[in-house]
């Protein structure tokens, strides 16, 4: 079950990372391509943030190896989006995402093998929850809409 490559969660952390400066980085630099690539930022947050919830909110009395594998994985692939859409942004905003990515890939990574779906929600929930904060703090910094 904890056989996620941690490329992938690093690399979701960087994206992350990145996000923080893309304000400052958009805000030099006003021209149509930033503002094209701030908006891409903006959905690819918007749509990490959505899998991060969607992961903390599976219900441990009801979750399956399977469900909580795949909601992982969903947060694990658009981290990759995320950090394809980045520029350099504010070093706390960065820090933030970061290091709660990496919570979440190390309490992924500290599951043992045999976790049911019920154990693996319940350990995963509070990262989750860590994500989506540090998620929706950047795109507040970025002044994404919606």
């Amino acid at each position: 079950m904890r056989h996620i490559p941690s490329t992938a969660v690093s690399a979701a952390a960087a994206l992350l990372l990145s996000v923080g400066g893309a304000s400052a980085a958009f805000a030099a630099d006003p021209s149509p391509n930033q503002s094209a690539a701030a908006a891409q930022l903006c959905t690819d947050l918007n749509e990490l943030r959505s899998d991060a919830t969607a992961l903390f909110g599976l219900n441990p009395a009801s979750a399956t190896k399977d469900q909580v594998k795949s909601a992982y994985n969903d947060v694990r692939d658009e981290w990759g989006e995320v950090s394809k859409s980045t520029a350099a942004w504010n070093a706390a905003q960065k820090e933030a995402v970061k290091s709660a990515a990496d919570g979440l890939k190390k309490t992924w990574d500290d599951l043992p093998g045999n976790a049911t779906g019920a154990e693996a929600a319940t350990k995963l929930k509070p990262q989750a929850q860590k994500l989506d904060s540090a998620v929706k703090s950047a795109r507040t910094g970025l002044k994404c809409p919606g």
